[in-house]
């Protein structure tokens, strides 16, 4: 099997981060927001741009390539990963975009754009473009970001209005000091405002031609890797952090059960009660499970290079990395229930690991149960009762 040497040397740098972004973890949490040195550091490795277009000096990675990155960036911190997921996610996004709106956005080789798809936002258009009015809460990565992508409603003359995906300068912005949250602490996804902020008409796309990624005045138009449907690449794009936190909190519990007993029990070491057997054993399969089936959904898109991914393979997409989540999430309960009493303490890392998979199994994407709904439903010839497939 053929190396890609760009993208294993692209892992090893990623992984090289793992130990510092483990020591920044807690001061992180703390601040509710990732430090300037962890963003220059990830920037540095190149996680930003890895699905930036090559002509400015982007990877184009894979789809594995982005979820084994992002997850072992989450093995160290799992809101450091969340952040670094939106950010390469939103690069893909804008580079189907005009290439004027391309040349401003990568243009220092450095793109951090983070986004909000919730239309809680108004757009009235203006020569050139659109004023943008309006609130966006749950705007992950934001304190951090040079670009943010807000949905917005454009009146229509029969009054039903047109989503509009707006991408504005972040300082242009106010951001309020409103997240405080017991898992995804770190993320800093606070709620953004805009009032009366002008966008100019290359950095607009309706919602609907941007969920099929149709833009024909671009460069890279006909390239297959910014020809896929946006619902598939946000979801499988997801798929690292989940996979990444499970990893984590396995790491850890193996790192702790050396010495350690059961309380109010004869086994004075953990590792040799079979109750400890079935758990470490259960928990190690539903890692390499959800890994199976994060492998499943990026083959979806890496393999679909020229073919349009149909309304089931779409799906598939989702539902592969929405069970993932739910195998990773179950595989974390399972060890910290394993873990004993000791495990509250904020000191100890694999605590704050489970309340970072308890938020993210929540996001209305990565929640297990819609998903697989949604995917039954299909299965059953029934349409999606969703637009995000």
């Amino acid at each position: 099997m053929e190396i890609d040497i760009e993208a294993a040397a692209l892992l090893t740098r990623a992984e090289a981060l793992v130990p510092t972004l483990r020591t920044n973890a807690v001061a992180a949490e703390k601040a509710r927001w990732i430090s300037e040195d962890t963003l220059e550091a990830l920037a540095a490795a190149g996680v930003f741009r890895m699905t930036a277009p090559r002509r400015y000096g982007g990877q184009q990675a894979s789809f594995e390539t982005q979820c084994q990155v992002l997850a072992a960036i989450a093995r160290g911190c799992p809101s450091t990963s969340w952040v670094a997921t939106i950010y390469s996610a939103m690069t893909w996004l804008a580079a189907v975009f005009p290439d004027e709106a391309q040349e401003e956005i990568f243009a220092d080789r450095d793109p951090r754009m983070s986004g909000v798809f919730s239309p809680t936002g108004v757009a009235a258009e203006q020569a050139g473009g659109y004023v943008v009015k309006g609130r966006w809460p749950f705007n992950t990565g934001g304190r951090g970001s040079r670009w943010t992508g807000l949905v917005a409603i454009a009146p229509t003359p029969d009054g039903s209005g047109m989503p509009l995906f707006a991408i504005a300068r972040s300082r242009e912005l106010t951001t309020l000091d409103d997240w405080d949250a017991t898992g995804m602490s770190a993320t800093g996804s606070n709620t953004v405002v805009a009032d009366d902020v002008f966008v100019p008409a290359h950095r607009v796309l309706r919602l609907p031609d941007l969920m099929e990624a149709i833009h024909p005045h671009r460069h890279n138009h006909a390239d297959p890797y910014f020809r896929h449907p946006l619902a598939p690449v946000l979801a499988v794009n997801a798929g690292g952090t989940p996979i990444g936190i499970a990893r984590g909190v396995y790491e850890n519990f193996m790192n702790r059960l050396p010495n350690r007993g059961i309380a109010y029990t004869t086994y004075t070491s953990k590792k040799d009660a079979p109750i400890t057997h079935l758990e470490v054993g259960e928990a190690a399969l539903r890692i390499e499970s959800a890994e199976a089936h994060v492998h499943t959904a990026c083959a979806l898109l890496d393999r679909h290079r020229d073919v349009p991914m149909s309304k089931e393979e779409r799906v598939k997409a989702r539902v592969h990395i929405a069970y993932a989540t739910g195998l990773a999430r179950k595989a974390v309960d399972s060890l910290f229930f394993a873990s004993g009493a000791s495990v509250i303490q904020t000191g100890i890392p694999l605590q704050r690991f489970q309340r970072d998979m308890q938020a993210l199994a929540n996001h209305a994407i990565m929640h297990s149960p819609t998903a697989i709904e949604l995917y039954g439903r299909v299965l059953c010839g029934l349409e999606p009762n969703t637009p995000i497939y």
